[in-house]
């Protein structure tokens, strides 16, 4: 399997906003109320990718925008935490947006998302961006999703000079995201990441084989699609895998909080493949790092590379003795 290159860092130039997390007993109906048991305000969004990534020996950095107020003071002293460095300076146009993130006993979790200077970009700012052949870029939906960001991220990629590692994340907002804007960003996508319900709004079908065979063709020759299926672990398709999709399996853990679950594994995926594993060995470190992700509560549950190895050793033991 290739994927042409080991990144040698990774870049997100999307959004980063402050997650609001709140436990709740159960969603309120419509017009109702709930008493919420804890509250916490954490930086979320594209900060979840870039922190397991850098936990995971990745160095990362944050190429999109970032405000003044409370919210871009806390993602800024965050991003610092996980020595995640930020191109650019805090924008004078106004604060970092904010999700309120909903979450229920059996870890499900439900967003409302207020976007912020995040949402916004001048061209200038990417295009001074130095992409380098050794990068891998994250763009998630909302990036591309955004009125004014999208389409600004897909006028600047397709005017890349180098063959950087794009990979591509729609999330929850996946058909939501214009189709030109969206199908710019995939036809140089070398890695297009989504979970299963996702994958099944985007290909308008909930059969793997077809969901496959309608993405892979809009991704660059010999990307890697990945399909997430929360504790099942996820299914690859492309990148010279297998002429079937392969199931890789996750380990059993009792989930306490799901948010954040996709990001570790995404991040993690990236890490492993820029250390050298291949699709296969870095989708099982990825399922284990969402394994661990979801025992945790709150947004950047990714383990460190240490955890991580500890999990992947304990599984290997554990798989030996059956």
């Amino acid at each position: 399997m290739k994927l042409g290159l080991r990144p040698e860092r990774l870049l997100s130039v999307g959004s980063i906003v402050a997650d609001i997390r709140i436990d709740v007993p159960h969603l309120p109906p419509r017009g109702g109320d709930v008493l919420a048991s804890t509250a916490s305000v954490s930086a979320g969004g594209g900060f979840n990718v870039l922190a397991a990534a850098a936990r995971n020996r990745l160095p990362a950095v944050f190429g999109g925008r970032h405000g003044t107020g409370p919210y871009g003071a806390r993602i800024r002293a965050d991003l610092a935490r996980e020595s995640i460095a930020t191109l650019f300076a805090p924008s004078p146009r106004g604060d970092s947006g904010f999700c309120v993130v909903m979450v229920e006993p059996d870890g499900e979790r439900t967003f409302i998302t207020s976007p912020g200077v995040e949402a916004e970009v001048a061209a200038h700012e990417l295009d001074d961006l130095d992409i380098r052949s050794t990068d891998a870029v994250f763009v998630s939906g909302y990036d591309l999703g955004y009125p004014l960001l999208g389409g600004e991220i897909a006028r600047w990629i397709g005017l890349w000079t180098v063959d950087a590692l794009l990979v591509v994340d729609p999330g929850p907002l996946v058909a939501e995201i214009p189709t030109d804007i969206f199908d710019a960003a995939l036809a140089r996508a070398r890695v297009l990441t989504l979970n299963r319900r996702e994958a099944a709004l985007f290909a308008g079908t909930d059969d793997v084989g077809r969901i496959a065979g309608f993405a892979l063709p809009r991704l660059q020759a010999g990307a890697l699609l990945v399909v997430r299926d929360g504790p099942e672990g996820c299914l690859l398709f492309g990148a010279g895998v297998s002429d079937s999709p392969v199931h890789v399996s996750a380990p059993s853990v009792r989930a306490l909080d799901s948010t954040g679950a996709g990001d570790a594994h995404t991040g993690v995926l990236i890490a492993a493949l820029a250390a050298g594993f291949d699709p296969i060995s870095a989708a099982t470190r990825a399922n284990a790092a969402a394994a661990i992700s979801v025992t945790r509560r709150g947004p950047a549950t990714a383990p460190t590379i240490t955890e991580l190895d500890a999990l992947m050793a304990k599984w290997s033991r554990a798989a030996a003795e059956l």
